[in-house]
């Protein structure tokens, strides 16, 4: 069994969990989320927790036991606290503003660059350069950050563009004659 899948799933009180043959859902403060079940897990709740197992004894099997606990987790935490992801823009003249459900982004183009966030994630701007995306859905929230960042990754010379807040360029030094 996986070591992953060993461990229960807590369900915090405020969090309401249906379980279904094919699919389970959770329903909290912030919001519902659903994931579709393959029948190579079987889950079971015991009181309030969940547990994953593999119904049968292969690698498959048991490598989505610890797949479907980590999403069940991540599902947990999304409808209880929500995710964060933060941005930060490096460059001249880099900004950011956003506008109801989308970000309008000054990179550097001839033209701004205009991203609509999808339904679940909200985006806010504290400053003009930063970028704050929450949700309840982390994969939802990790993508959309993924989308903005890709716009302008950071340049390795100057370090120029739009990198996550924790991330670390590392800058190369520039030719010498």
């Amino acid at each position: 069994m996986s070591r992953v899948a060993k461990n229960p799933v807590v369900i915090p009180a405020g969090v309401e969990v249906t379980l279904a043959a094919d699919k389970i859902s959770m329903k909290g403060p912030l919001g519902t989320l659903t994931q579709v079940l393959k029948g190579d897990v079987a889950i079971e709740r015991q009181g309030d927790a969940l547990l994953c197992k593999a119904t049968d004894a292969s690698a498959h099997a048991d490598a989505q036991s610890g797949t479907i606990r980590a999403l069940l987790a991540n599902m947990v935490i999304g409808v209880s606290k929500g995710f964060e992801r933060k941005l930060t823009l490096v460059g001249v003249g880099y900004r950011a503003a956003a506008a109801g459900d989308a970000v309008n982004l000054t990179l550097g183009f001839s033209h701004p660059v205009v991203h609509k966030m999808p339904q679940g994630v909200k985006v806010a701007t504290p400053t003009q350069t930063e970028i704050v995306l929450t949700g309840s859905d982390k994969q939802q929230v990790g993508q959309v950050a993924a989308e903005i960042r890709a716009y302008r990754q950071p340049e390795p010379y100057k370090g120029k563009g739009v990198r996550y807040s924790d991330e670390v360029v590392i800058l190369k030094e520039t030719k010498k004659k």
